[in-house]
């Protein structure tokens, strides 16, 4: 009888060992396996249970919130009031996944995050509903809607930045081809994962952030690197200071010759500096690469950012000048092409960094976090990322900058009584295709509001083969800065 009891117990305690051990293992080591197993819809309802934040810009527009409902299985559904116009920037909340700011401040919308473990511990004692942190964002919406108007027009691709140079916020972040997030964002799994595809697959890729996940050669643009290096190799240089300007650059070691944009002369081939950068010569800025050299040109570029990861909170593709290469290479870097590749967000933090006295500050979208009843959690302090050049060097530039807009190649960015520097750029891309059109600019030059980058993709596509950055993407950076300074 002994033994029997004994045999008995044993087979029990081995029986529940074994129940522990399964347990243990499907919680510990399979749980992410079972969270991702089509099969469970318990996280898949889950996600519509509580009322996520609101995302919204300048205090009071909403770009997206949760709105309760009593149709079917899912108590919240996610709204996006202002659609197109913000998709790049709010993201989409789908059924398994998130982008933007949906997915970068995830743990806060869905209340989740540690910085909201007070709030909740408040509302379980009250018995209140837990909810969502609440994400304001930088965003100027007439800046947004002037920049989202005027890139749409005549169905141009491309990107448009907006910041505050003096604090580094971001008041416009638009890229076009977009979407409607609200597509994305429904609980319905099949008809969101077929309009993703449809999405995906078009090659106009709507889906693309062109502001921040994509680069592109700068062009001309870059040339505003190239004077900050030359300006800071010698401090008693200035706008005045003459430059060698060839007709043609013969580049070292080659063949090849460097041409000026329709082969024309540059003043006397001695021109000022000021000249060189209004009527954008190729040759000078070709010339004071070479002199410098890569690793120089390399370090003014990282100074304003360049090369460095950058989160806003959304991870930002980082540029680059590219390697070392042939000695040639680097007189094309100066003039942004061979592997000179940039995003719009960088090059609207180089004009900035221009303007605000050399120093460049880091970008961000999140003005301030606050929890369901309003009280705030988190607020924006913004940061200087890097000293680009000295106040001195940066005014210099800044001034030679004006003189661009006013003498040069950017005149349709001029704004009546306002003092608008900027820089022009038209980058060549594969052959047979049209230039990418650029413009980066500032406003007002004295005490400045906004600083801006616009890229228009294959930009003279839409008004004949000779456009350039000037006749393209300067009309459209006026009207922004506008917006901003006209509030």
């Amino acid at each position: 009888m002994n033994g029997t009891l004994k045999r008995t117990a044993v087979a029990c305690l081995a029986m529940f060992a074994l129940l522990m051990i399964n347990a243990n293992y499907l919680q510990a080591v399979r749980a992410s396996d079972l969270e991702e197993d089509t099969r469970n819809q318990r996280n898949y309802f889950e996600r519509y249970e509580v009322q996520r934040g609101r995302i919204t810009a300048g205090g009071d527009v909403i770009l997206a919130q949760s709105v309760e409902t009593d149709k079917g299985d899912f108590r919240f559904l996610r709204e996006y009031p202002e659609g197109p116009l913000y998709a790049h920037v709010t993201g989409f909340f789908s059924p398994e996944s998130e982008s933007g700011i949906e997915k970068a401040t995830n743990e806060l919308l869905d209340g989740s995050s540690p910085d909201l473990l007070l709030r909740r511990s408040i509302d379980l004692f009250t018995g209140e509903p837990t909810r969502g942190a609440n994400v304001d964002l930088t965003l100027n919406p007439r800046a947004q809607k002037a920049a989202y108007d005027a890139l749409r027009q005549e169905g141009k691709r491309g990107a448009v930045v907006a910041l505050d140079p003096r604090t580094g916020a971001i008041l416009a972040m638009v890229s076009l081809p977009t979407y409607d997030p609200a597509e994305l964002s429904k609980p319905q799994k099949q008809p969101v994962f077929q309009r993703y595809d449809e999405l995906a697959k078009d090659k106009s890729q709507p889906l693309l952030n062109r502001t921040i996940d994509r680069t592109y050669a700068p062009g001309s643009t870059f040339k505003v690197v190239a004077t900050a290096a030359w300006l800071e190799e010698d401090s008693s240089r200035d706008a005045q200071t003459p430059v060698e300007a060839p007709v043609r650059l013969s580049l070292p070691q080659t063949s090849h010759q460097l041409p000026n944009y329709g082969g024309a002369a540059c003043g006397d081939g001695r021109p000022p500096m000021v000249y060189a950068l209004e009527k954008s010569c190729n040759t000078p800025f070709g010339k004071i690469a070479l002199d410098l050299g890569y690793d120089k040109m390399l370090e003014q570029s990282q100074k304003f950012g360049i090369r460095q990861r950058i989160g806003i909170p959304m991870s930002v593709a980082p540029s680059d000048i590219g390697p070392q290469e042939d000695p040639a290479a680097i007189a094309m870097t100066a003039i942004g092409q061979r592997s000179t590749q940039m995003t719009p967000l960088q090059m609207a933090m180089i004009a900035a960094g221009v303007v605000n006295d050399g120093k460049v500050m880091k970008p961000y979208l999140v003005n301030k976090v606050t929890d369901a009843k309003g009280d705030e959690i988190d607020a924006a302090d913004p940061q200087e990322l890097s000293e680009a050049m000295s106040a001195d060097n940066a005014r210099k530039l800044r001034d030679m900058m004006v003189s661009v807009v006013n003498n040069g190649t950017a005149k349709n960015a001029q704004i009546p009584g306002v003092a608008v520097g900027g820089k022009t750029g038209t980058a060549e891309t594969a052959k047979g295709q049209p230039p990418h059109a650029w413009f980066i600019g500032f406003a007002p030059a004295e005490n400045p509001k906004i600083a801006v980058a616009v890229l228009v993709e294959s930009g003279a596509a839409s008004v004949g083969a000779e456009a350039t950055g000037g006749g393209v993407a300067a009309p459209i950076a006026k009207v922004v800065m506008e917006a901003v300074l006209n509030q």
